[in-house]
């Protein structure tokens, strides 16, 4: 037989967290038709020696549902050996939407997730109402990767509700027909629901969206139909508001579906807060329930620069916020301008707590793990100068290119590996194809495989590859990806574990009307498979269109 594919003498790590072993992966029609020692011919041939071959791996935390529309190879992530990617997390999804609506429902993915409205209102083809008919819209888009949606509260409820949604309980008719909408929604594809109960996620007018305040007795209903129909739920709580109402809401979710339950946590910046949320885990997991958590793989937050945003105020900072790269590079290299702007930083009220701020550095691959050394706090008082001063020296240094990172969540990453250690959380949460250009995460599996397997050696090579395929594959229920096994689907990495790292992230304008967002580069990926088709090769997308939306099936 000639296969279409032969990926040879790689050392396979299956994604089930068994030991590596020495083989190739014969692939043909999508499918992996034989794995070990292949005698056989095909048609393209991948030389893995010295390379790991493990499976695609699954992104369960994404907002892709509109940059879908423009982009159908999902950059970054499928740059960083994600081949499955879910959207529509945290409550907020363009369907069900009535015609009427779809203005206000692309405005609300603007004030929540930083996706730009008019790029979203001209960017999608918005030829739908109910979430079936946007799983088909999307579905003749040739995409590089694989999608799969849930179906989100804020949605639905506004649909049911109108703008009393926002504020009012759901009466028992209500909640019955938002079930009902749900059902409906995963019998046309969706995998399940996702819900936000987080007030600091606002709509257009400043208020709550609509679902954060609903009674427990509304989602219940609702998880009452997603068990039925062997879904899952995604949550978004506040733990800082409310903690006891969010651990019972999570246990009765559970208890009621009999099915899988993801919501997102964090660390706080003391050591111990790993060990809290480890109990808390185990806690919530007790009595058989399958409840499982994501976060982000590293101090992640708003990131800023010259060449995206600029957080120091004053009336020269507005003006070189009106210029493009290089006319802020000339300005910053006036010298009566560049005193300007220090003076006025100094002048202005901190906008930024600098001890959480750290410089990635001016290196090919950006420093996300470093030390004190790199707080822009310290930096300023070793030199003896303002941090807006180290802000403009290291910018022109590096012609505007540098970045800084405000940690804003998993501040301390001793304390995340604490957490990490536990086997109810996995490593996510990069919230791809949201607030663009403010936060870039989507190399987080990258990061797991460069800082948690190679640079620290909290995963084994085989369990840090099962965190990022099987498991995920296992919350969202995919069951034909995931793993490496003779007939599953063609999704295939192959990497050299010793060079896979993420690149400086930079700021494109490539949304629709010029919408800037950063994007992130990988290198040490030698090829992505996605069903069966090459789709990443040494470094660049090939144009393969091979990915599929994903429907969910009982």
């Amino acid at each position: 037989m000639e296969y279409d594919l032969l990926i040879k003498n790689g050392n396979i790590a299956d994604g089930t967290g068994g030991n590596s072993f020495e083989g190739s992966i014969a692939v043909k029609d999508g499918l992996i038709k034989e794995i070990g020692a292949i005698d056989a011919d095909a048609k393209d041939v991948i030389d893995a020696e010295g390379m790991t071959v493990s499976p695609g791996f699954v992104d369960i935390h994404t907002h892709l549902d509109a940059q879908i529309g423009w982009d159908h190879e999902l950059r970054p992530v499928s740059q960083h050996g994600v081949t499955t990617a879910l959207m529509g997390n945290c409550g907020v999804t363009f369907a069900p939407c009535k015609p009427e609506d779809r203005e206000l429902i692309a405005h609300m993915m603007q004030t929540v997730e930083d996706i730009p409205k008019d790029a979203i209102l001209s960017g999608l083809p918005w030829d739908w109402e109910d979430y079936k008919g946007y799983l088909d819209s999307i579905d003749k888009f040739d995409l590089g990767i694989n999608v799969m949606g849930l179906v989100g509260h804020t949605a639905v409820r506004y649909y049911v509700m109108g703008e009393r949604s926002v504020e009012e309980m759901a009466s028992d008719e209500e909640i019955a027909l938002m079930a009902k909408i749900v059902g409906e929604s995963m019998d046309g594809g969706a995998v399940g629901f996702s819900t936000n109960r987080y007030p600091p996620h606002v709509g257009p007018d400043g208020r709550s969206i609509p679902g954060t305040f609903a009674e427990a007795k509304e989602l219940l209903e609702i998880a009452k139909v997603v068990g039925e129909k062997k879904g899952m739920i995604q949550n978004v709580l506040d733990f800082g508001g409310d903690p006891d109402f969010s651990v019972k809401l999570l246990k009765d979710l559970a208890e009621i579906t009999g099915e899988r339950i993801l919501f997102s946590m964090g660390t706080g910046p003391d050591l111990e807060s790993g060990e809290r949320v480890t109990r808390l885990l185990q806690d919530l997991s007790s009595n058989g329930r399958d409840i499982t958590a994501i976060s982000q793989p590293r101090s992640s937050g708003f990131m800023f620069g010259l060449q995206s945003s600029l957080p120091f105020p004053g009336e020269t900072w507005e003006k070189l916020r009106s210029m493009d790269l290089a006319g802020r590079l000339s300005s910053i290299r006036n010298t009566e301008t560049r005193s300007k702007l220090i003076q006025e930083a100094k002048d202005g009220k901190e906008s930024l707590p600098y001890h959480l701020v750290f410089w990635l550095g001016d290196q090919e691959t950006p420093d996300y793990a470093a030390g004190r050394e790199k707080c822009v706090a310290n930096m300023s008082k070793e030199l003896g100068i303002h941090p807006a001063e180290l802000f403009l020296n290291l910018s022109d240094e590096t012609n505007g290119k540098t970045l800084f990172n405000y940690r804003m969540f998993n501040q301390n990453l001793d304390a995340a590996a604490e957490m990490f250690k536990s086997d109810r959380i996995f490593p996510g949460l990069g919230d791809a194809g949201a607030h663009v250009s403010q936060i870039c995460d989507a190399g987080w599996a990258t990061f797991v495989l460069s800082h948690w397997v190679r640079n620290t050696g909290l995963y084994s090579l085989e369990e840090g590859i099962r965190r990022i395929t099987s498991a995920p594959a296992r919350i969202i229920g995919l069951k034909d990806r995931g793993t490496l096994e003779v007939g599953k689907k063609a999704d295939i990495n192959v990497f050299d574990k010793d060079k896979v790292d993420e690149l400086q992230p930079e700021i494109v304008n490539d949304f629709p009307g010029g919408a800037p967002r950063y994007v992130q580069g990988s290198k040490g990926y030698k090829a992505t498979v996605v069903n069966g088709a090459v789709n990443f090769l040494d470094g660049k997308l090939t144009g393969a269109a091979k990915g599929e939306v994903l429907r969910h099936s009982v």
